[in-house]
């Protein structure tokens, strides 16, 4: 039997091991390795190159008091599609394969705009190449070897190099007695960045109570998955600061204060099932009432800041150097930042637990991309607590100004 004769079936990419990585329109190249350790006959060997956007999660509903049932929400994007035949015998169903190593090449062009890798606690963006080797008389000897795409987000364009500002305030209260205005002005010099920059926090923190008041900041990422006209969040802080006291009838000023990137996953923009999107959050915690919070836009991209203003540097440049990091010794595990309900959750006392944190998700947001960091080898932040959409504060509209974009908002209690 031909099994008893396959010492090694696999499919081989060209490129950096262990899962080498791409981009929209470059080519895939690679074989598929087939070691015999005597002569078999063997019949076709097909490949096919798949790449696919899946979202899927179940909600619980009521149909009453003694009835309840689960509902399912699912949907999926297609994104590569590729067949080939490797080997077709040329006469009858088989051919004979003499014992040694047997090597069938391929190569095939990928669609010119694709979705980055992704894996999430709902969804996910995966691509592989299949391979699948027939035999007479027997079932199919199968192969599979996954590879990560990166689509370029490339930050020096007007939109991502433009600042990003807001200001916020609301008269604090507390047992239906104004206790004093409150308010926030912050400032970023951009919206786009990539993983391993800090990102400089100016803020001004105006303390009209009472009381000491602590201003905090966040960058927080948002996924979000469509299906069947539904959208299901998970928000979580992957990076977090804390500011100084301020007390009472003072202001405090954050003249650049420092917020480092960690290595986390790009930006996805353009999915229509699937988004990643990330914000800066400014918020100001006031004891005895909801905390004022300030939101800022942010792109995390892939393609760094030109040192010297250059935009020659084209994408297949960036992507050689980008690697480079992936092989770099990793720091020891940092300290996780707080959940996301410690920094922006605005009503106190209502009485919620923060979900338990995930575990065994160690490939949610895995892949490389092209940003440049010396710091950091690829790895995926630590998981933290999951937060109902319904209990997320919310902001006000944009308004867009020459220079940059600037949120102003006024709030009571």
């Amino acid at each position: 039997m031909i099994f008893d004769k396959v010492k090694r079936f696999a499919v081989l990419l060209d490129g950096p091991e262990p899962e080498p990585a791409f981009s929209g329109g470059q080519a895939v190249s690679g074989m598929v390795l087939l070691e015999l350790a005597a002569a078999a006959r063997v019949g076709s060997l097909h490949l096919r190159a798949l790449g696919c956007a899946r979202v899927h999660w179940t909600e619980s509903r009521s149909a009453g008091s003694s009835t309840a049932y689960t509902q399912s929400y699912s949907e999926q994007v297609e994104l590569v599609n590729h067949r080939d035949t490797l080997l077709a015998p040329d006469s009858g169903d088989t051919t004979t394969l003499q014992p040694g190593r047997h090597e069938f090449p391929f190569s095939f062009q990928l669609p010119t705009t694709l979705v980055t890798s992704f894996e999430g606690k709902h969804g996910s963006v995966r691509y592989c190449v299949k391979a699948k080797l027939h035999r007479p008389w027997g079932t199919a000897k199968r192969a599979k070897k996954e590879f990560t795409v990166i689509e370029p987000i490339d930050i020096n364009t007007p939109a991502l190099l433009a600042p990003q500002a807001g200001v916020k305030e609301k008269m604090a209260r507390a047992w239906y007695c104004n206790r004093g205005p409150v308010s926030i002005t912050a400032k970023i010099e951009r919206k786009g960045y990539t993983p391993g920059e800090v990102i400089p926090v100016f803020a001004e923190i105006d303390n009209g109570t009472s009381r000491p008041v602590v201003p905090k900041a966040a960058i927080i990422q948002t996924q979000t998955f469509v299906a069947r006209g539904s959208r299901k969040e998970k928000r979580s802080v992957v990076a977090s600061i804390v500011g100084d006291p301020v007390p009472a009838g003072k202001r405090e000023l954050w003249q650049g204060r420092a917020l480092k990137i960690p290595p986390v996953g790009p930006s996805i923009l353009q999915c229509r099932i699937l988004h990643v999107d990330y914000s800066l959050k400014v918020c100001v915690d006031i004891p005895g009432t909801s905390k004022l919070l300030l939101e800022l836009p942010l792109v995390i991209g892939t393609i760094p800041l030109h040192p010297f203003g250059s935009r020659t540097s084209s994408v297949g440049s960036q992507f050689s150097i980008s690697l480079d990091w992936l092989h770099m010794t990793l720091p020891e595990q940092p300290e996780a930042p707080p959940e996301y309900s410690e920094v922006v959750s605005e009503e106190p006392g209502s009485g919620l637990s923060p979900p338990p944190q995930e575990a065994g998700s160690s490939r949610a947001l895995e892949g490389p991309f092209f940003a440049y960091i010396q710091e950091f080898r690829y790895r995926p932040p630590p998981l933290y607590s999951e937060v109902s959409e319904e209990f997320l504060p919310s902001w006000g509209g944009f308004l867009w100004g020459k220079c940059f974009s600037w949120v102003s908002v006024t709030e009571g209690a």
